[in-house]
Order: structure tokens, then C-alpha cells, then sequence
């Protein structure tokens, strides 16, 4: 049995030291001006927008770039720990993975989700190109 063990556990370690070693590649936007977003086929992209959900508004997802990427997680909102005040701005952040070369439109509006018919208050708008 333990001359079974041996290799399997060799080709095991040498599978994980490889996985380990490969570099994880993430592109992280959180203005305009860092687009377009240029990301490797099955890398993530990291998009971090300031929000203040307690004034009513919300960023809400219009166009994913579902073509090139998926969502990997809903959005989540965190604020900082040293604000300390109740009612203070945080960041909205949501992770997408890159499943397919083309290109794609990754685009948000900051708007009140009861009033649709509204216009924005504030657009985010980043071209997607994945190789």
C-alpha cells in the first residue's frame, strides 16, 4: 500500500506546488479613467465604486459584459471601520471572471431602485476587452 502512497503523494505535492506558482492575475477598477479594463481570459475583474445606500441611491448593474465575463459574487457594501459615524458613505464591490475573448460594456447607474424613470445621478460606463 505505501508503495502506492509514495508517487501519489509526490505527483500531488508537485500538482499543488505548480497551482501555487502560477500568478493570479486581478485588475481592480474603481474610476473611469482606468478604462478600458484589459483582462486575461479567466482572470477576475474587481470593480469598487463609492456608495451611500442610507441617501436611497444604489448602483445597479445595467450591462454585465455578460459576452466576456460572469458575475462571482452579488455586490457587497462595507463601510469603513474608522468612519464612526451613522449614515456615513462606504464602497459597493462586486467580482466578475473573464470566461471568453471579445470585448464588452461594464456599465452601472447610481439611482434610487423605487424610481426608475429618474435619471441617474451618476453613470459608470468601462469597456471590456478580454484576451
Amino acid at each position: 500500500m505505501s508503495a502506492i502512497r509514495l508517487p501519489l503523494t509526490l505527483a500531488l505535492t508537485a500538482l499543488l506546488a505548480a497551482c501555487a506558482q502560477q500568478p493570479h492575475h486581478s485588475v481592480t477598477v474603481s474610476k473611469e479613467q482606468q478604462c478600458p479594463a484589459l483582462l486575461g481570459n479567466g482572470k477576475t475583474l474587481t470593480l469598487i465604486l463609492p456608495t451611500n445606500p442610507t441617501t436611497g441611491y444604489r448602483w445597479q448593474v445595467k450591462d454585465a459584459a455578460a459576452a466576456v465575463m460572469h458575475p462571482l459574487s452579488p455586490e457587497v457594501y462595507s463601510n469603513p471601520e474608522d468612519a464612526g459615524v451613522v449614515g456615513a458613505a462606504g464602497q459597493s464591490i462586486w467580482r466578475f471572471q473573464a470566461h471568453a475573448v471579445g470585448t464588452g460594456r461594464l456599465l452601472l447607474v447610481l439611482q434610487q431602485p423605487w424610481a426608475p424613470e429618474v435619471m441617474p445621478v451618476q453613470t459608470f460606463d468601462c469597456a471590456i476587452e478580454v484576451r
